[in-house]
């Protein structure tokens, strides 16, 4: 894994500066606000970071985007962004029975996590992945729960024709090989540093208001823009 953060910094250094070049085009507004500072490690060797941003958008494109399709594809626009961050070094594979973030491809599997569980309401989604092993995942994390998440909440606060919703990203009681089986503070700097920095740049490119089409699913083939 450490021999990806060069690739990893070059690329996300390129699309920030493509994002900052577009930033008067966009259609919505986004603001980062983690809640939680820098990522920690508790006593027993489990993993907890949480990044999170405010988008400010147009109400008619919330309206649109407020539906069960725009939650999965929601979903597969964080592994798109994933992919190409990584200057296609690293993938996702999808099946019908898991997900898999391999180098390159299978059997490379990085991180495994089970099919997606969904949740929506009138001021709430949530698509949540249970972690399954995987080369940077300790034996450790066998039937302790970890999982990966994205949390969309819409805040009551309209503002004119634009509305404010917080998304958040949240990696919950995982346990990594690298700080399990080596140091806290190596996976502090490597693994863990990546992933805010892709986190990061994910929560940034919301503001261009272009999902994914869906891979897999009820609404797999379902994609293009929200205009």
């Amino acid at each position: 894994m450490v021999l990806l953060i060069a690739p990893l910094v070059a690329a996300l250094a390129l699309l920030w500066a493509v994002a900052v070049r577009r930033r008067a085009q966009l259609p919505a507004e986004i603001r980062l606000v983690d809640p939680e500072g820098a990522p920690r490690i508790d006593a027993d060797g489990a993993a907890r970071s949480v990044q999170a941003a405010e988008l400010r958008i147009p109400a008619p494109a919330l309206v649109a985007l407020w539906s069960p399709a725009s939650l999965e594809r929601l979903a597969r626009t964080y592994w798109r962004f994933l992919e190409r961050s990584s200057l296609g070094l690293i993938r996702v594979a999808y099946s019908e029975h898991d997900r898999a973030v391999v180098l390159l491809c299978r059997p490379f599997v990085l991180i495994g996590f089970d099919p997606p569980a969904y949740e929506l309401t009138d001021d709430r989604g949530v698509v949540r992945w249970q972690i399954r092993g995987g080369a940077l995942v300790s034996h450790r994390q066998d039937r302790r729960g970890g999982f990966l998440q994205i949390d969309v909440r819409r805040l009551d606060d309209p503002q004119d024709d634009h509305q404010t919703i917080h998304v958040e990203i949240a990696v919950l009681s995982f346990y990594p090989a690298i700080a399990n089986a080596v140091s806290p503070r190596l996976y502090a700097a490597t693994q863990s540093a990546i992933h805010v920095l892709v986190t990061h740049g994910f929560l940034r490119s919301l503001a261009r208001l272009d999902l994914a089409e869906s891979r897999t699913g009820r609404f797999k083939g379902q994609g293009g823009g929200v205009q």
